[in-house]
């Protein structure tokens, strides 16, 4: 019975340090990524800063460079350069 409490301890412990924070950071790149618009500034998780010139349904374009642009996957947009991080 004592090993059934300390299950449901380590459950409820690893369940609000670990999984919530997590969700709650989803959430919160997902919100930024369905606020990104034409003509913001992003940094992609691989560093690379550009604007945004087009919005397609999965991915960003971003303009890096005077007549660079590439092509991201919305996953890969880390934030918004202005945000506090």
């Amino acid at each position: 019975m004592q090993l059934i409490i300390w299950f449901g301890v380590f459950i409820g412990i690893f369940y609000f340090f670990i999984i919530m924070p997590r969700k709650r950071q989803e959430k919160k790149h997902g919100d930024l990524i369905d606020s990104l618009k034409k003509g913001e500034k992003v940094v992609t998780i691989g560093g690379v800063r550009g604007e945004i010139t087009r919005v397609k349904e999965d991915t960003f374009v971003l303009k890096t460079g005077d007549s660079t642009e590439i092509e991201f996957i919305k996953k890969a947009i880390a934030y918004r350069v202005g945000d506090p991080q």
